[in-house]
């Protein structure tokens, strides 16, 4: 039987995408399979929600003191998009082959209902032992039943057919691996409402579709039914950064999509992201990507 990285090339081969750098839609709805051609050394990204799974190659990912390394078989659950720094390497010169798999907050809901209150139960008092930063990310290594599942969906994205029709069912059993797995108290923390992790993310929300509007740490507690005191402890816990932290680096990085991939001017991408001042826009712009606008756009 072929591994993940001999079936994520397949893949690959499959679909002409062996000088893809970067994620590529699969047929199956929620599924991207990434690829890059060659090491990256480390740069502020913004990493998406969802489960993350490495087939080929290793990547260091920084978020405050902390470094996370994953690498072939291990995985990452994330609850709610972070911004980070990432570096990756190719191993022997091969590509860096993974898939990211969104989680559907319908199908989070349901399986969560699904799962037996007592278990669900030992499942979180066993989590409640755990530190503070595992709300944070850490990696965990595929067992065998999650890493029979991962195979089965790359087998059937081979067929688009197959994909469009077989792919959700055995997506909805990698939610559901994650959520029984190590870091599944994530998963099970956002689908309850009312915990501290849900109430964060849908702030998060607010601020990733609100980011260019003038925006208060009051205003974004009193959305979390929260004091302001207690909003930034639980902001921290969930993201390693002051609520204001994270608004920069939003924009930050949305200005960086608007100068490389729209084409625009430093000046416009600051006002579109929220910036008032586009000297202060070009300071922190440069302290975060170490790289002036004009140069990141050229």
């Amino acid at each position: 039987m072929k591994n993940l990285a001999q079936l994520m090339q397949s893949y690959a081969d499959v679909k002409s995408l062996n000088e893809l750098n970067g994620a590529y839609q699969t047929a199956t709805a929620g599924v991207k399979f990434y690829r890059a051609s060659a090491s990256s050394d480390r740069e502020p990204l913004l990493y998406k929600s969802g489960i993350i799974v490495m087939g080929q190659g290793r990547k260091n990912i920084y978020i405050a003191d902390n470094c996370v390394q994953y690498g072939p078989g291990d995985y990452l659950v994330l609850g709610v998009p972070m911004p980070l720094e990432c570096e990756a390497f190719s191993d022997a010169g091969l590509p860096i082959l993974g898939l990211v798999i969104d989680v559907d907050p319908h199908t989070l809901h349901k399986l969560v209902s699904q799962i037996d209150e007592q278990y669900k139960q030992l499942k979180m008092a066993k989590n409640n032992d755990k530190a503070v930063l595992d709300f944070g990310i850490k990696s965990n290594s595929l067992d065998d039943n999650f890493n029979r599942t991962i195979i089965r969906l790359i087998n059937v994205l081979h067929n688009d057919i197959e994909a469009k029709i077989l792919g959700p069912a055995i997506v909805e059993e990698i939610v559901y691996r994650a959520l029984v797995g190590d870091e599944g108290h994530i998963l099970l923390d956002l689908a309850r409402h009312d915990g501290h992790y849900a109430r964060i993310a849908r702030v998060l929300d607010t601020l990733h579709k609100e980011y260019a509007d003038v925006i208060s740490v009051e205003h974004l507690a009193e959305q979390a039914h929260m004091s302001v005191s207690g909003f930034h402890r639980a902001f921290r816990q969930v993201t390693s950064e002051t609520p204001l932290q994270y608004l920069k680096k939003i924009r930050l990085n949305k200005a960086k999509d608007l100068i490389v991939a729209e084409g625009k001017q430093a000046t416009e991408a600051a006002m579109l992201v929220g910036y008032a001042s586009a000297s202060q826009f070009s300071r922190e712009f440069k302290r975060h990507f170490n790289a002036t606008p004009r140069t990141i756009g050229n």
